[in-house]
């Protein structure tokens, strides 16, 4: 259908992004192709090491599911999206070809990481999520190109992840976000591998590599915290609007920093500590 209508067609998938701009006039597509009654688009299993997300998956299916809850970093972002009519009604797929640099799941995925996996007039194809975000609200997806699930590699052995956002109140999006990962060595002192990134303060979302080296190689103290965070927070590329200035969501990035991998590596210990958003 997307092929027969042309670019003019819009794909309807939970319709939290597209309606809303429906209603303002600033979309007015000539036809909407609903991927609602497609089969198969919607499931959650776990195979070979991975993941297996359908890309029309509710954000509350993913937050309910045990397979979701294995992996905290996935569970703190689901959990957390706008208010329950939204988790109720957005998907995925939908948030991630929206590429919205607010949104919470492409800081979430690069520290897993994950890849998407895409079906078109071409055929299918996989993307790892690093190259599938080329600006804000652009994604390497065809006109007549969907996505169809989205594989996360499972983390392995003394794993640890966290998903921090700041908010206002529920419904409104993120003032800045980070997403880490640490896998450790098996003295659960000394970080095997950091991956460590921030959402909402650049056009797409962005992997602090200087804040990952601060770690990775390293024992994982208060002061490495520290090294980490600053480098995070020299990291962000934000720009001043209605939730704060350049210099203030700077220095939120290093408080969600500290916090996002403070509460990592207790994880990776076993320990249960709660993660998630936070609102202010």
């Amino acid at each position: 259908m997307l092929g027969e209508l042309g670019e003019d067609a819009k794909l309807l998938a939970g319709g939290q992004s597209l309606i809303p701009l429906m209603k303002l006039r600033l979309s007015s597509p000539s036809h909407l192709v609903d991927l609602n009654f497609v089969r198969g688009l919607s499931g959650l299993s776990r195979s070979n090491g991975g993941l297996h997300v359908g890309a029309m998956a509710r954000h509350a299916e993913l937050a309910d599911s045990a397979l979701v809850s294995a992996i905290p970093l996935l569970h703190d972002c689901a959990s957390g999206i706008a208010d329950v009519q939204v988790r109720n009604r957005g998907t995925i797929g939908g948030s991630l070809a929206e590429a919205d640099p607010s949104g919470d799941w492409g800081a979430v995925l690069l520290a897993l990481p994950a890849e998407v996996r895409s079906v078109g007039a071409a055929g299918e194809r996989s993307i790892p999520i690093a190259d599938f975000y080329l600006d804000a609200y652009t994604t390497v997806l065809a006109p007549s190109e969907i996505v169809r699930e989205i594989v996360v590699r499972v983390p392995q052995g003394a794993s640890g992840g966290a998903y921090v956002a700041m908010k206002r109140c529920a419904p409104v999006y993120a003032t800045a976000s980070v997403a880490a990962q640490l896998t450790m060595d098996d003295d659960r002192a000394t970080c095997r591998e950091a991956r460590i990134v921030l959402g909402c303060v650049g056009l797409t979302a962005i992997r602090a590599r200087h804040a990952e080296n601060e770690l990775t190689g390293k024992e994982v103290n208060d002061a490495a915290v520290a090294r980490a965070a600053e480098a995070a927070m020299a990291a962000a590329d934000p720009q001043p609007d209605m939730r704060g200035s350049v210099e203030y969501k700077r220095v939120l990035v290093r408080s969600l920093a500290r916090r996002a991998i403070q509460i990592a590596l207790r994880r990776s210990r076993g320990e249960q500590v709660p993660g998630g958003h936070i609102y202010a």
